[in-house]
């Protein structure tokens, strides 16, 4: 009896070796099998791989006027002065400056303003979003989109000896109107269509975007409406500079809001 009792031990104890045996190869090649994922971090925002410096412009739209136009420049110190003109209203421009601050990992910037207004920062433009740090959804979301204003020595070869037709004036949408403008650079010459008379004078550019007109003059015919000629070349008379970005070219006068925009003629 005890030689039986002593061989089923011998059996008990050779079969829990062989199971202590399996586990511990199964454990190892299990850890074999594990595949260490190597996690590649972006390093890149809006802030260190963009060139977000610049002038930015749009229109906003507006509870109780015709809309907002919106100016925003960022200098390189991370300080901004932002222009809002209230369209339609009378004394309805606001200036704010101070400084910028990186949030969300330097996705996005907010304004040291009374509102801490904040903005995403896109490839060429600020895109203004909600009081939560949101984008703003619906069918006016596009409206709140900031565009830059691009300026290099080339553009002159597009600003010069290119038809541009007047798009907004002062604000307002210009539809069914034939002025337009062009700058010739035979002469320095000016020329273009009012709205009801043709006018020409002269030109000069200095410091890329800085303009200064002058002789303008004009045929004398007279139409049922001036109200576009009128206002047209009371900014002709106003415009000290203007901006490119893309096909689009405004007339400004100093930081203010586009005083005239234009598109080139297809």
């Amino acid at each position: 009896m005890n030689l039986r009792f002593f061989e089923l031990t011998a059996i008990m104890l050779v079969l829990f070796t062989s199971c202590n045996s399996n586990e511990k190869k199964n454990a190892e090649t299990a850890s074999e099998d594990i595949i260490v994922e190597e996690v590649v971090i972006d390093s890149h925002t809006s802030e260190n791989a963009l060139d977000w410096e610049g002038t930015y412009i749009g229109t906003l739209p507006c509870a109780d006027c015709e809309g907002i136009e919106r100016t925003i420049t960022i200098n390189k110190d991370q300080t901004f002065v932002a222009k809002d003109n209230y369209l339609g209203k009378k004394d309805g421009v606001f200036d704010s400056r101070g400084y910028i601050k990186w949030t969300d990992n330097g996705q996005k910037i907010m304004l040291s303003d009374d509102n801490e207004t904040s903005y995403f920062a896109g490839e060429n433009t600020l895109t203004q979003l909600d009081q939560s740090g949101n984008k703003i959804t619906g069918e006016l979301a596009d409206l709140y989109i900031l565009k830059k204003q691009n300026v290099s020595q080339d553009d002159d070869i597009v600003f010069t000896d290119t038809k541009w037709i007047l798009v907004k004036l002062k604000g307002k949408d210009i539809s069914e109107s034939e002025a337009f403008i062009s700058f010739a650079t035979e002469e320095n010459r000016v020329f273009g269509h009012a709205g009801c008379n043709t006018f020409s004078g002269t030109y000069k550019i200095k410091n890329n975007t800085q303009l200064e007109l002058s002789k303008i003059a004009t045929t004398m015919m007279a139409c049922p409406d001036m109200t576009i000629e009128d206002q047209f070349m009371d900014v002709l008379n106003t415009a000290d500079n203007f901006s490119l970005n893309g096909n689009t070219m405004t007339l400004n006068k100093a930081k203010m809001a586009p005083l005239a925009v234009f598109e080139t003629a297809e």
